[in-house]
């Protein structure tokens, strides 16, 4: 990791850091450690935090989802990224590839989000953003 590099937060991984029973806690807690030791500047999107918390009050409780939610108050150079018609337009194409089976819309607005941003980088378990080009940590 660079020192500052900016670096896309997806749900897998806030899902992933937010439970201590999820398969793939410690991985994330140590790739967050490494991230906030290394300056990251870290951006997630408004359709990534509306998936994160409902999936966490759907599969946990809506106190875990609350905690968690307010959590990101606290995640230092943290940006939140806002998603406008033109975004979820631009994302449509994404789903004409082959080779994205199965993806949801919230991952291909968040490639329209990196893309246009410049984020080459995202801390995510899913391999959807391998397979659009991303760097993934985590």
């Amino acid at each position: 990791m660079r020192h500052g590099e900016l670096v896309f937060v997806d749900t897998g991984a806030w899902v992933a850091l937010a439970l201590s029973r999820d398969p793939l806690h410690d991985r994330a807690r140590e790739t967050w450690e490494q991230l906030v030791a290394a300056g990251t500047r870290f951006h997630t999107s408004i359709p990534v935090v509306m998936d994160t918390f409902t999936f966490l009050d759907r599969n946990t409780s809506r106190p875990t989802a609350l905690r968690w939610k307010h959590s990101l108050s606290t995640v230092p150079r943290l940006r939140m990224l806002p998603c406008s018609l033109r975004d979820l337009t631009d994302a449509w194409p994404y789903f004409e590839r082959a080779d994205l089976h199965k993806l949801s819309v919230t991952d291909a607005v968040s490639f329209v989000l990196m893309k246009g941003r410049g984020i080459r980088t995202a801390f995510a378990f899913d391999s959807h953003f391998a397979t659009a080009g991303f760097r993934m940590v985590g």
